[in-house]
C-alpha cells in the first residue's frame, strides 16, 4: 500500500480537481446541473477506492493532515465577509434566512426522531442523525458525539460522521440541480435580482468593495498574511471558548477574528485589506478542502450503514428539497438570487457551508453573479446556523434524554 504524505495528498487532491473541471466540461448532464468540480475529482477518487475495496486491495493511504486547515481557512474568510456594513444592508434578509435554516433544524430532529422510533431506536439517535450532523456537519457531529454516548447513542460518533459525509455528497449532488430547476421552472434571470426584496443590491455591490491596491501582488501577500493572523488568534478564542465549556466547532474562533479584522479595517482603514484577495484565498481553500475531503470518503462504511439509517437520509433529503422549493423560494423574494440561495440553503442544510458555496460559485460560474445570494447564505450557513443550532440540540438532548 502506498501511503501519501500531506503535501502529496494535496497535490493529488489539486490534480484530481482539475480532473473534475475536464469531466464538467465534457460531460453535459453535470454541466446543466451544475455539480461541482472538486465534488467530481472527489467522488472519482472515492469510487475508485470503493472498487479497490471490493477486490480486497486498498491502494493508497492519505494523510489529510491540510483538510482541517483549508476548512478553517475557508471559513476565516467567510469571517472576512461579515462586514457591519455587508449585514446592515442585508440584515432582513439575514435574519429571515437564519430563521427559515432554525425552523428547519427543529424539523430536521422531529423527523428524525419519528424516523427513529419507526425502526425501533432511542429518540436521541434520530437527533444525531437530523440537525445535529445535517445542519451542523461532521464538525459539530463530531463535537456533540461524546454528549450522545452519555445520553445512551452507542456509537454516536460513528454514526455522526457516516451520516455527516452522506449529507455532504448529497447536498452536493442536489444543491445546484435544485436551484437550476427553479430558475428553469420561474424563468428567473440575473436581472430579476435587483427587484426589491429588502437589499439594494447595488449598494451591497459598493459596500463589498473597499479602496483597492495598485501592486495585485502586494495584495495577495497581505490577504494571506491576515488570513493566517486570524486563523492564529482564532485558535486561542476557540481555545478559551473550549475551556469554558462553550462546545462550537473549530473554525468559530477564526471566523470570529477575520470578521473583527474585517470591521476594524472597515471603521479605521489602516489595513487596506482586498476583498478579491479573501475571495480568492477562500475559494481556493474550499475546493482543495472539497476534494480532499471526499478523496478520503470510505464509501463502504456509508454502503453498510443500517436501513434506518438510509431511509431517514432519503427523507430527511426529501424534505429540504421541498422545504426549497416552498417556502424558502417565496419568502427571498422569488427571483434569481433566492434560487441561488435555494441552492446554498440545500447545501448546507444537508451538508457543510463548503457544500453550499461550491453550489452557488458553481451556478454563478454559469448564469451569472449572485451577490445578495452570497451575502445572505455564507453568514448564516457558516456562522449563526451554529449558534441557533446548538440551543436546538441543547434543548432536544434536555428533553428526550
Amino acid at each position: 500500500m502506498l501511503t501519501f504524505d500531506p503535501i502529496q495528498t494535496l497535490a493529488c487532491g489539486g490534480l484530481f480537481l482539475l480532473v473534475g473541471y475536464l469531466i464538467r466540461r465534457r460531460v453535459p448532464l453535470l454541466m446543466r446541473f451544475s455539480i461541482p468540480a472538486p465534488v467530481i475529482g472527489g467522488l472519482l477518487v472515492a469510487l475508485s477506492m470503493l472498487a479497490c475495496k471490493h477486490w480486497g486491495v486498498t491502494p493508497l493511504r492519505f494523510d489529510t493532515a491540510w483538510q482541517q486547515p483549508l476548512m478553517i481557512a475557508f471559513f476565516t474568510g467567510i469571517g472576512f465577509n461579515a462586514s457591519a456594513t455587508l449585514l446592515k444592508v442585508g440584515g432582513r434578509q439575514i435574519l429571515l434566512f437564519l430563521a427559515l435554516a432554525s425552523v428547519l433544524a427543529i424539523v430536521q430532529n422531529f423527523l428524525g426522531i419519528a424516523m427513529a422510533r419507526a425502526f425501533g431506536l432511542p429518540p436521541l439517535f434520530g437527533v444525531v442523525t437530523g440537525s445535529v450532523t445535517l445542519a451542523g456537519g461532521p464538525a459539530t457531529g463530531l463535537a456533540f458525539a461524546p454528549l450522545f454516548e452519555k445520553a445512551g447513542v452507542h456509537g454516536a460518533q460513528s454514526v455522526a460522521l457516516a451520516n455527516a459525509m452522506a449529507g455532504i455528497v448529497l447536498g452536493s449532488i442536489f444543491g445546484s440541480p435544485i436551484a437550476v430547476m427553479l430558475i428553469r421552472r420561474f424563468n428567473l434571470r440575473v436581472a430579476d435580482a435587483t427587484a426589491d426584496a429588502g437589499v439594494d443590491v447595488p449598494a451591497v455591490v459598493a459596500a463589498a468593495e473597499p479602496g483597492r491596491t495598485v501592486d495585485p501582488t502586494y495584495a495577495g501577500l497581505k490577504s494571506l498574511v491576515f488570513m493566517l493572523l486570524a486563523m492564529g488568534i482564532g485558535a486561542w478564542i476557540s481555545g478559551g471558548l473550549g475551556r469554558l465549556g462553550v462546545t462550537l466547532p473549530s473554525y468559530i474562533g477564526a471566523m470570529l477574528a477575520g470578521a473583527a479584522i474585517r470591521n476594524i479595517d472597515d471603521w479605521l482603514g489602516c489595513f487596506g485589506l482586498s476583498t478579491r484577495g479573501m475571495e480568492l484565498i477562500g475559494n481556493t481553500a474550499l475546493s482543495l478542502f472539497l476534494v480532499v475531503a471526499l478523496m478520503n470518503l470510505h464509501l463502504w462504511d456509508l454502503a453498510g450503514l443500517a436501513l434506518p439509517l438510509l431511509a431517514n437520509l432519503a427523507v430527511q433529503s426529501i424534505l429540504v428539497l421541498a422545504f426549497c422549493c416552498w417556502p424558502l423560494l417565496q419568502l427571498m423574494g422569488r427571483d434569481y438570487d433566492a434560487a441561488v440561495m435555494a441552492s446554498g440553503f440545500t447545501g448546507f442544510m444537508l451538508g457543510t457551508t463548503a457544500n453550499a458555496v461550491a453550489c452557488m460559485s458553481s451556478l454563478t460560474e454559469r448564469y451569472g453573479p449572485a451577490p445578495r445570494a452570497f451575502l445572505v447564505a455564507p453568514v448564516v450557513g457558516a456562522f449563526l446556523i451554529d449558534f441557533t443550532n446548538a440551543i436546538i440540540i441543547t434543548g432536544f438532548v434536555n428533553s428526550w434524554h
